[in-house]
């Protein structure tokens, strides 16, 4: 190497180390190794910054007054204090705890909403790597703050309040921070079936967070929050040993896209084989990056360097001219975003009161533990995740994302509907029927904030514009994000006024809103495959 390699991980030096001593004389192609490595590391952050927001839905059935379904921990004593009120815990021991609880939720949400648009800012100006370690370690941090309050007795509702928004504020950093570091590795190529995949971290890690939390909740409800706050420590250090937010940071050649190859014929041996093309020397890498005049939205992050710690200071890559960041007015004005936007505002609404409710509208409805309620709500996400992956694989085939997002939501509806009124009847019809709303609640979600708004952020009238990408997923998700934050809260009050079948009524209004918001982009997606299959 005749240049230093930039802000190596630790981890990764001594992995490499090791293989270089190990097998000096076998060829690795490093560059598909360590998109290998990506996948997996950003996979494990964003899983277990939804494991860390679940254990509040878990615990809910034990701060409210619901003590009739429970039974006492090992070796609790119970005497005439605490006979009938054992599990409680003030102030959410009365009968206006599904409102107080739906506070808490909404002080998460609505902090997370507001600052996700900052935390996009930020995320395009600092080291990745160190921006998503210390986020999960604020993140993990602020989830055992709030388990602590029961060891040391805590039941101020505003430490609760903020405990809740500080964590919502926090676990802001995981999304840009993931999508920027799989974009920097694998381009902008990448849609419907490998984001339905790879986006099954989201449920995979509400799955993990249930189960986690009902292991303790009836024993020692703050361990349904220390544990996975302590995992989600440990994962981000793992983070910080071994993620390199960028190909260019370990001596790799980024992906180039294709338009742009004719730039690039002398060194086009090196883009096929990936043991050359990690190992070329870092002033080579400058001069390519140079080179070309234009690029491409993932070329932009090869020329920000990620050096310091935090903030930007040394460029070892020449400055590329990319225009100016384009404003929210003409991000708006993109064909699409403005009905996908309030589209999401809905299906995040529906998604996330299932998330914050649905092991409390269990426990409530059925005569089931609160363990097995919290064991039971995870078969919504196992059919959410198999829902990413069919809207994925029916956009791919259809090349119509909007009519595949309206026809789950179509289905949603009554599938709400018969939940409501016969999911309560037996484990059978519960667990089929949360597999089927799981996949047609969170299919055409996860569709809309992957694909969707890749393809929007890359949309023709662009041009080469390298932050039009980051606008528009910040409008799309931080629309959502507040219908995210609107969904538990009213989900709370509804329930405590007026019962569970409003809160459902409510949510199927919701779906329904969400497929009419996409009516003129489904007209359109109708029209362009007529056409297409006229053409064959």
């Amino acid at each position: 190497m005749t240049g230093p390699l930039r802000d190596q991980p630790w981890g990764l030096q001594i992995i490499e180390y090791m293989i270089s001593k190990c097998c000096p004389h076998h060829r690795i192609n490093r560059m598909t190794w360590h998109q290998g490595g990506i996948l997996i590391l950003t996979y494990l952050a964003y899983t277990c910054y939804h494991m860390t927001r679940k254990p509040m839905s878990i615990v809910k059935n034990v701060l409210s007054f619901n003590c009739s379904t429970l039974s006492p921990p090992p070796n609790f004593l119970i005497n005439s204090s605490n006979r009938d009120t054992w599990c409680d815990w003030a102030p959410f021991d009365t009968a206006d705890a599904p409102a107080l609880l739906g506070i808490l939720d909404s002080a998460f949400l609505f902090a997370y909403a507001a600052a996700m648009f900052l935390s996009g800012f930020i995320a395009e100006r600092v080291n990745l790597r160190y921006f998503l370690t210390f986020g999960m370690l604020a993140s993990g941090i602020s989830c055992y703050l709030f388990g602590i309050a029961r060891p040391y007795n805590i039941h101020n509702l505003w430490y609760f309040v903020l405990i809740q928004a500080i964590g919502g504020v926090f676990q802001t950093s995981g999304w840009p921070g993931v999508v920027t570091v799989v974009g920097n590795w694998f381009g902008k190529g990448k849609r419907g079936l490998i984001f339905g995949i790879w986006n099954s971290h989201t449920s995979l890690g509400n799955i993990l967070g249930s189960l986690i939390a009902a292991e303790f909740v009836e024993s020692d409800w703050g361990l349904s929050f220390m544990v996975p706050g302590i995992i989600m420590g440990f994962a981000g250090f793992i983070i910080f040993l071994f993620l390199a937010p960028n190909p260019i940071d370990i001596g790799c050649i980024p992906p180039v896209p294709t338009k742009y190859r004719k730039f690039d014929t002398v060194h086009s041996s090196d883009e096929d084989s990936g043991a050359e093309n990690c190992d070329q020397s870092y002033s080579r890498l400058t001069y390519r990056c140079a080179y070309r005049e234009q690029v491409d939205i993932d070329d932009v992050e090869i020329a920000r360097s990620e050096t310091s710690p935090i903030l930007q200071r040394h460029r070892h890559v020449q400055e590329i001219h990319t225009g100016n960041a384009i404003g929210f007015a003409k991000a708006m004005m993109i064909p699409g975003v403005i009905e996908y936007s309030l589209s999401l505002f809905f299906a995040k609404l529906v998604s996330y009161t299932f998330l914050y409710w649905l092991p409390l509208y269990i426990a409530a409805s059925t005569t089931y533990s609160t363990t097995l309620s919290a064991d039971l709500s995870t078969f919504f996400d196992v059919g959410g995740i198999v829902g990413a992956i069919a809207a994925g694989i029916l956009s791919d085939y259809s090349g119509t994302s909007a009519l595949t997002c309206a026809v789950m939501f179509g289905f949603a509806v009554p599938i709400l509907f018969i939940y409501d009124y016969i999911g309560s009847t037996g484990w059978t019809f519960n667990i089929i029927l949360l597999l089927i709303a799981g996949l047609l609640v969170n299919g055409p979600y996860a569709l809309i904030t992957t694909a969707v708004s890749a393809e929007l952020g890359t949309h023709p009238s662009l041009g080469n514009n390298s932050k039009a990408l980051a606008t528009v997923t910040a409008i799309i998700d931080g629309t959502g994000s507040i219908g995210a934050a609107v969904g538990p809260l009213l989900a709370g009050v509804v329930a405590r006024w007026t019962g569970w079948h409003n809160v459902f009524y409510m949510l199927m209004i919701a779906d329904m809103l969400a497929l009419l918001l996409l009516s003129r982009l489904v007209y359109r997606d109708v029209q362009v495959y007529r056409r297409r299959r006229r053409a064959i």
